[in-house]
C-alpha cells in the first residue's frame, strides 16, 4: 500500500458524525455511549437527509438504519427552550412522526433516539397498543417533539383529537415491508394524509416490495434511493453471520438446541418458532433443563412481553424464544446465536431473523432446522439468498459434525450443569403495571389463570382492538359460568325429554314408536 493509500485509509477511519454537520449535542451524546463513526447506511443517508430531501433507504438488517433517520429527525425539531418554538402552529404538538410496524420495534427506535437526543432537550413519546390510553394521552398533552408509534394506536389517538399532526415536518416509515406483511399499509397511508403536504419523508427497510415502492412514489417528492452496503460484504446476508443449516427430526430438536446453547462462547441467543404454542412449549422445556429462558409472542399481554425483553436486555435470561413478533424489534448488539426451530416462511423472514445476530460489526451464528416436508420451501430460500446449501445434512443431537460445526464441547448433554446456572431468570424481572386490558392478562398469566391470551387479529403488530375487547367483556358478563350453564342445560334437557315422553306416550298407538 502506498503512502497516499495509507493516508486515505486513515482518513476514512477517522470519519465521525461531526463531519456530517450533526449538532454537537447529538455527537456528544453518542460519544458518551461509544458511538463515534457512522455505519455505511448512516454515512450515505446523513448528507441527503440533513439537506431536507426525501429518501428511500435500503440496507441489510442490523446495519444501523435507526440513526440514519433518527439524527435528521432530531435536527429538524425545535425543543421548548430553543428559538422559534413559540412560532410553531401548535406549540407542544409533535414535529416528527416515526411509524414502526411492531411495538417492540417502536420501543427500540424510541430508545435510540432518546439516547442520541439526550442533550438536546427534545421530548420523545412512544405510542403503541397494549398499554393504557391515559398515560400516552397525558404525555401528548404535556408536549412532545418526536412521536414513535405503531399505526393502530396512532390512528386511534388522532381520531380522538389527542394527537395533533399539524406541526409535523418529517415523517419516517421504518421497516415498511413488515408493515406490508402485517397489512398496515392502508393505515400508514391514512396517517400520511393527516400530516402537512410540505414535509420531508423518509422510508427505510431491508427489502423493497412493489407495493411499498408504489406507496413511496405517491407520498414522496423526488426521493433519493440509497442502497447502502459494505463493499466487502456483497452477499445477500451479512458476512459476519455464520450460517448453518441442518435437516433435523422434530422429536430431537429440543435436545439439539440444549446442546447448541452450551457451545463455546455462546452469549445471548434467540430461538424463533413458527407458532405461539411452540414458543411457550420450548421455553418451558429449556427452563426445565436449567436454562434461563423466556418466551415472547403476540398472545402475551404487553406487560409480559416487555418483562421478557427487559430480562433479556438486563441479562437475567440469555435465551429468548420468540415468534416473528420479535424479528424486527430486538436491537441487542451482543446476540451470538439465532436458531430457527423450523424453516422460515420465505427468504425475507429468514434474513430478518438471522439479522438479530452479527450486529454492529460483531460475529454471530445462525442455525436453521429444516423438516423433511419443508425441503421445497428451503430450496427457494437457499436459491434466493445464495447460500449454496440445497440439501441440508441430516443431523441428530449425537451427530459428530454438530459438535464440530458449532464448537460444542465433546460429551455435552442436553441439560445445563448446575454450576453453570448463573442467570437470575425471568421471574427476577418484575412485570410492569401498564394499566389497561393487557395488564389484567399479564397478571392472569403470572397467577396461572387464563394467561396472556389477547385474541387473534394483528396483535403481533400492535393493533388496537378495544372494541373487540369491550364486546368480549360484555359477553363474559352476561354469560353464565360453564358449570352453571352445563348444569342448567342438562336439567332443562331432562325436563323437556320427560315432557315429550309423557305427551307421546298417550297418543302412540299399539306398536307405533313414540316420536323422539
Amino acid at each position: 500500500m502506498t503512502d497516499t493509500q495509507q493516508d486515505s485509509a486513515a482518513a476514512e477511519k477517522t470519519i465521525t458524525f461531526s463531519d456530517f454537520a450533526v449538532r454537537s449535542e447529538i455527537v456528544d451524546a453518542l460519544s458518551e455511549k461509544g458511538i463515534i463513526a457512522p455505519f455505511p447506511i448512516q454515512a450515505e443517508t446523513l448528507p441527503i437527509a440533513l439537506a431536507g430531501n426525501d429518501i428511500i433507504g435500503q440496507a441489510k438488517t442490523g446495519t444501523g438504519k435507526t440513526l440514519g433517520f433518527g439524527i435528521p429527525a432530531l435536527q429538524r425539531v425545535t425543543a421548548p427552550h430553543e428559538e422559534g418554538y413559540d412560532q410553531l402552529p401548535v406549540p407542544g404538538a409533535p414535529q416528527a412522526l416515526i411509524i414502526a410496524p411492531t411495538r417492540e420495534l417502536a420501543v427500540q427506535v424510541a430508545g435510540d433516539i432518546t439516547t442520541a437526543g439526550a442533550k438536546l432537550g427534545a421530548r420523545t413519546a412512544t405510542i403503541y397498543g397494549g398499554r393504557a390510553y391515559e398515560p400516552q394521552i397525558e404525555e401528548l398533552q404535556r408536549g412532545v417533539e418526536i412521536v414513535v408509534g405503531t399505526p393502530g394506536r396512532l390512528i386511534d389517538l388522532q381520531r380522538q383529537k389527542h394527537l395533533n399532526l399539524k406541526n409535523v415536518r418529517i415523517v419516517i416509515l421504518d421497516e415498511a415491508d413488515e408493515m406490508l406483511d402485517l397489512g398496515f399499509l392502508p393505515d400508514v397511508e391514512k396517517l400520511l394524509s393527516f400530516v402537512p403536504e410540505v414535509r420531508q419523508t423518509m422510508l427505510f427497510s431491508a427489502t423493497m416490495p412493489g407495493p411499498v415502492v408504489s406507496m413511496a412514489r405517491r407520498f414522496m417528492s423526488k426521493p433519493t434511493h440509497i442502497h447502502a452496503a459494505d463493499p466487502e460484504d456483497e452477499g445477500v446476508t451479512k458476512k459476519d453471520i455464520r450460517q448453518v443449516v441442518y435437516r433435523a427430526h422434530s422429536l430431537d430438536k429440543d435436545e439439539m438446541i440444549a446442546r447448541i446453547l452450551q457451545a463455546e462462547g455462546r452469549g445471548r441467543s434467540i430461538i424463533f418458532t413458527r407458532t405461539k404454542r411452540q414458543a411457550d412449549k420450548l421455553s418451558l422445556e429449556l427452563i426445565s433443563r436449567g436454562f434461563a429462558a423466556g418466551a415472547i409472542h403476540g398472545d402475551l399481554g404487553q406487560g409480559a412481553r416487555e418483562q421478557a425483553l427487559r430480562a433479556f436486555r438486563n441479562d437475567k435470561v440469555d435465551v429468548l424464544v420468540a415468534t416473528d413478533v420479535a424479528a424486527r424489534g430486538i436491537d441487542v448488539t451482543d446476540i451470538t446465536h439465532v436458531i430457527n426451530l423450523t424453516c422460515p416462511e420465505d427468504e425475507s423472514m429468514y434474513l430478518h431473523r438471522i439479522g438479530r445476530t452479527g450486529r454492529a460489526g460483531k460475529k454471530g451464528t445462525a442455525v436453521t432446522f429444516v423438516d423433511w416436508e419443508d425441503m421445497p420451501r428451503w430450496s427457494l430460500i437457499n436459491k434466493a439468498v445464495g447460500l449454496d446449501i440445497p440439501e441440508p445434512v441430516e443431523t441428530y443431537s449425537s451427530s459428530p459434525h454438530l459438535f464440530e460445526d458449532l464448537d460444542i464441547p465433546q460429551g455435552t448433554k442436553g441439560r445445563l450443569p448446575r454450576h453453570k446456572r448463573s442467570k437470575a431468570g425471568l421471574e427476577a424481572e418484575a412485570v410492569e403495571d401498564l394499566g389497561g386490558p393487557d395488564s389484567e392478562r399479564s397478571a392472569g398469566r403470572s397467577g396461572g389463570g387464563r394467561g396472556g391470551r389477547s385474541g387473534g387479529g394483528r396483535s403481533e403488530g400492535g393493533r388496537s382492538r378495544s372494541r373487540r375487547r369491550s364486546g368480549d367483556g360484555a359477553a363474559e358478563q352476561k354469560a353464565p359460568s360453564p358449570e352453571k350453564a352445563s348444569g342448567e342445560g342438562a336439567k332443562d334437557g331432562a325436563q323437556r325429554k320427560r315432557r315429550r315422553r309423557r305427551r307421546t306416550g298417550g297418543s302412540a298407538g299399539a306398536g307405533k314408536p313414540a316420536e323422539s
